[in-house]
């Protein structure tokens, strides 16, 4: 036991001989980066699989804004064009299913890779950025995928309504419009927490953000005019109103951070007093080494 003991001691005190920092080096941080990319490769793999055999399921639930569209009497129906289509289809449904459910295991790969190079104070940051990330992106996608429900009878109504015009939508490219959209929602309801990040980092502070408000309410608008036509306003109006209240949480929480670390208290100051605090020295005086 005292052998293993002194063993070791002398294994620590080799390491810090070499580098007191606990620096890793390139090679070692490469090995690293390629062990968290197959543990990722393989989950995405593994719940790819899963996404196969819940095919019928997740088909049946992506086809729905059709089947509200038949129920307005508009003529519209998906077709797999190709003999080999329904089986590309089915191979891309799987993969999106995949890293759809994998990106918590993903996020987590990427703490674990970014974590030895953190302070302290970082590591719990990014603890509560990946903690509300992760919820708020499927919390996205979720209203992505509601707003594929309003947009695709709108599109819709735009066809001619003959006895002899059917609109045959190809399944891959209605597949590909919906992943968009859902990646869109998920991303701006992410975006916010990513602003608080930013914060808690010292890049950007809440007063700088606050400026930017009228900025957040139009783009908050015109994001959802565009990702949910809906014709009338209340859909619209709500939305913007959820989008928009994720970046004024985002805000009231920086601001929050920054009274309390100090942060900002040179912008009360007068222009005559920062001026003051600005202003060199005189050259003509002599430096603490007599120069």
């Amino acid at each position: 036991m005292a052998s293993d003991t002194q063993g070791r001691g002398r294994t620590e005190r080799h390491r810090s001989a070499k580098d007191p920092e606990g620096r890793m080096a390139l090679g070692e941080h490469l090995v690293e980066l390629r062990n968290r990319l197959m543990i990722s490769a393989a989950t995405v793999i593994v719940l790819a699989v899963v996404g196969w055999f819940v095919f019928p399921w997740v088909f049946e639930a992506l086809k729905r804004p059709f089947t509200l569209a038949s129920a307005q009497d508009m003529n519209a129906e998906l077709n797999f064009q190709g003999v080999g289509t329904g089986l590309n289809v089915r191979l891309q449904m799987a993969a999106y299913v995949g890293l759809i459910l994998s990106s918590p295991m993903i996020m987590l790969q990427i703490w674990l890779f970014v974590m030895p190079g953190l302070h302290r104070n970082e590591r719990k940051y990014a603890i509560g950025f990946f903690g509300s990330a992760i919820p708020l992106f499927f919390i996205g996608c979720a209203a992505g995928y509601w707003a594929v429900n309003q947009l695709v009878p709108v599109l819709l109504s735009f066809t001619p309504d003959s006895e002899n015009v059917a609109q045959y939508i190809k399944y891959d490219e209605y597949l590909a419009m919906l992943v968009k959209t859902m990646l869109a929602f998920g991303i701006a309801f992410v975006v916010p927490v990513v602003m608080v990040l930013l914060n808690f980092l010292g890049i950007i502070r809440g007063r700088t953000m606050l400026k930017a408000w009228r900025w957040i309410i139009f783009v908050s608008v015109l994001f959802t005019a565009v990702m949910v036509p809906t014709p009338e306003p209340f859909t619209l109006l709500a939305m913007s109103a959820v989008i928009a209240s994720l970046f004024f949480a985002a805000i009231v929480i920086a601001m929050i951070h920054d009274k309390r670390h100090g942060v900002g208290k040179d912008d009360d100051l007068d222009d005559d007093e920062v001026e003051a605090i600005d202003r060199p020295s005189d050259l003509d005086e002599d430096d603490e080494d007599g120069r």
